[in-house]
């Protein structure tokens, strides 16, 4: 998902890179809240190609260099990019002539010539639309009071064209509210509506992986003991008003291990739940499970075709991250 966007009818997590040894934290507090969730990344992203209007008639230089939407701008020219103005300050130093492009795609970086065009006004353009950050809201999944460090979503933050992580600049996430419910239905999954309030500033992102993001924060409460997926009932806590935070049945129907990790395949039973959402929406990734009283995971994806069912990936292989946050 980008932070609201599901990327297909039934999307497994993507496991993330162990960076470091983890010692699994024993006790957590758990989550549910809503946060609101704001990311640069380190590049500027292309949200689309366009045409330029010369006097010679329409060219779009991005198109016939091959550039894609998706692809991450890390250079143009001689100079780095890292945000829409960098980019902005180098395309103003362009001339006409030919000059090189580089980017990363598939998380592999790729160099490409591009030939800027003359609009009718005299400016030099390439014919693109660049995005150099995002925001949303999500669910905060736990915080670890003796490290500091809290993980949330579940799942990274992606490109909606390509389904891959973006790079993460800077990022941070804040106090939120849920306002209002698009109830999910059949291929066409639903969402939770937040309003963010970006004064309150709750902790930092150091890390956007396949498994959530993470950073450092400070959150108190109860915790509570970290546990296995096993099949049967469960609960999800997730905030579908305001800032009131409660418990919703679920049930584990597969748990999927591997040397990778372990996700498991739910679904929502809990008639509440189903009446005000159809069961696992947009906003929702993130929620805790909870499951014979011990934290085991979050919610991660919705199924588009059946919004009563989805994916969850175990708390383990979310700790395995957050150990590199600290």
């Amino acid at each position: 998902m980008t932070i609201k966007k599901i990327m297909a009818a039934a999307l497994s997590a993507v496991l993330c890179v162990v960076l470091s040894a983890a010692a699994f934290a024993e006790s957590l507090v758990p989550g549910g809240g809503a946060v609101g969730i704001r990311m640069t990344t380190d590049g500027v992203v292309v949200a689309g190609v366009s045409e330029v209007e010369t006097p010679n008639g329409k060219r779009s230089p991005a198109a016939e260099a091959g550039l894609k939407k998706g692809d991450v701008i890390t250079r143009l020219g001689g100079a780095d990019i890292g945000t829409a103005q960098d980019f902005k300050t180098a395309l103003a130093q362009l001339d006409g002539s030919k000059t090189t492009v580089t980017i990363e795609r598939g998380g592999k970086a790729k160099q490409l010539n591009i030939t800027p065009a003359q609009d009718a006004d005299g400016a030099w353009k390439l014919g693109l639309w660049l995005r150099d950050g995002v925001s949303g809201v999500g669910t905060l999944t736990f915080y670890d009071p003796e490290t500091g460090v809290y993980g949330a979503l579940g799942h990274s933050i992606s490109d909606e064209a390509t389904g891959e992580a973006l790079p993460l600049g800077d990022g941070g996430i804040y106090k939120a509210q849920i306002v209002g419910i698009v109830h999910g239905e059949v291929g066409a999954p639903g969402q939770l509506d937040g309003k963010t309030d970006c004064t309150k500033f709750l902790g930092d992102i150091r890390i956007n992986c396949g498994c959530g993001i993470f950073g450092k924060a400070d959150f108190d409460g109860p915790t509570l003991e970290t546990g296995e997926f096993e099949t049967g009932k469960a609960t999800i806590r997730c905030t579908l008003s305001g800032e009131e935070t409660r418990e919703y049945g679920i049930e584990i129907k597969k748990v999927y291990s591997s040397a990778e990790g372990t996700t498991v395949m739910l679904t929502v039973t809990d008639p509440e739940l189903l009446a005000q959402t159809g069961g696992i929406v947009q906003g929702m990734s993130g929620s805790p499970i909870i499951q014979n009283g011990k934290l085991v995971g979050a919610v991660t994806h919705v199924f588009v075709n059946d919004p009563t069912s989805g994916y969850g990936v175990s708390i383990r292989d979310m700790l395995k991250t957050a150990e590199s946050a600290a």
